[in-house]
């Protein structure tokens, strides 16, 4: 939200509503929920390709001599250990060790690095990082009016950007980033993405960014690009078992309490925020984990959603943190924490409690859906 509560705009807002989208407010940003059928836009990133505004994303800029020991610091990862040009993932905790946000860090170069967080967790983070920057010689700066974030995702992406662009997309990897023009604009083009597919995004100045989507627009006619909407990036993203902030994760949850303790890297020099708390989540996950995090998918039609209770010999054994019909699959799917004892694939007699109805769901492993590389 503006300070004045009124939701904010990307600088595409009004190309948005001359293609009919559907808003909706998501984290104080008026967003683009789909244009028309979600399951065709789904369809589209999983066949041929799809376009996504994510402008609403928090840029948040680290720079200074010391901005590699201030991320190791204030964050999990071992960002020092990024080499310029690529990224990581990684999370920023509090100091018991409850997951503030995962975030992806860019190393620009060698004194500057961009960390993105999500929307609704962009001014939390930021604060975090102002208030652990003290003491070091590295200054954070919010960027996030800076950029406009373009994403093109899915089979036909690659093809679609080298028709626009002659940056080395061949030698880009996944989870790298470099400079360079897409349509005569300059961005940082990144590989990266939340759709369980190959794709780039594509972090520009806001005033390029409707010249670049027109741009995107027209260079994947002839191979099926169409935009896309927060919709369908939440089903993709359940599909390929990426984690949602604020249902996968919370504050209440260690990265190890959310099978994500590899990102926590205890070998890096120095301490940072959380690290005892992580070694006694660490350790407790390792000997007696509370609940696991799995992929449920429905036997029937009823579809599950955020907050349902799992049951088992009609006693509550966890709980699901998403859920959604799935496109790729034909049938409803959920992620859920449940204990450990109903957490092996296969495990009978699981259902989820769908209002007083206990449906049967297959516990299986996450993710549901793999890309064929």
């Amino acid at each position: 939200m503006s300070s004045t509560g009124e939701l904010r705009h990307t600088a595409l807002d009004a190309l948005h509503r001359s293609l009919g989208a559907t808003m909706t407010d998501f984290a104080g940003w008026d967003m683009p929920l789909r244009y028309g059928s979600e399951r065709d836009e789904h369809i589209a990133v999983r066949t041929k390709a799809g376009l996504f505004d994510l402008s609403h994303m928090g840029e948040l800029t680290v720079t200074g001599p010391q901005a590699a020991a201030l991320l190791d610091f204030a964050l999990v990862g071992n960002i020092g250990g990024v080499k310029p040009g690529r990224a990581r993932y990684t999370m920023i905790c509090r100091a018991d060790g409850g997951i503030l946000d995962d975030l992806i860090v860019y190393r620009l170069g060698e004194t500057e690095y961009m960390v993105v967080a999500n929307a609704s967790n962009a001014q939390v983070v930021l604060d975090a990082l102002t208030e652990r920057a003290a003491g070091f010689d590295a200054e954070v700066r919010d960027d996030r009016d800076a950029y406009a974030l373009l994403a093109v995702q899915g089979p036909q992406s690659p093809g679609i950007l080298k028709s626009l662009t002659d940056a080395d997309l061949d030698g880009l990897k996944y989870y790298a980033g470099l400079p360079g023009t897409v349509a005569g604009v300059p961005a940082l083009i990144a590989r990266t993405g939340y759709t369980g597919e190959d794709g780039f995004e594509l972090f520009v100045k806001p005033e390029h960014a409707v010249e670049l989507w027109q741009a995107l627009t027209k260079a994947g006619e002839g191979v099926g690009l169409v935009p896309c909407g927060l919709s369908c990036r939440d089903t993709l993203r359940l599909e390929a078992g990426m984690p949602l902030y604020g249902h996968e994760l919370t504050t209440s949850l260690t990265p190890f309490d959310a099978g994500l303790g590899r990102v926590v890297k205890f070998e890096k020099e120095g301490d940072f925020v959380g690290r005892e708390a992580l070694r006694e989540a660490a350790a407790r996950a390792e000997q007696n984990p509370p609940r696991v995090l799995v992929g449920l998918i429905a036997e029937g039609r009823r579809v599950p959603r955020a907050g349902y209770t799992v049951v088992a010999g009609g006693e509550v054994i966890g709980e699901v943190t998403s859920g959604a019909p799935s496109p790729t699959l034909g049938k409803p799917i959920a992620i859920a924490y449940v204990d450990p004892a109903h957490a092996a694939p296969g495990t009978s007699g699981v259902g989820v409690d769908i209002r007083g109805s206990h449906e049967p769901y297959e516990v299986v492993a996450l993710p549901f859906y793999k890309r064929q590389k």
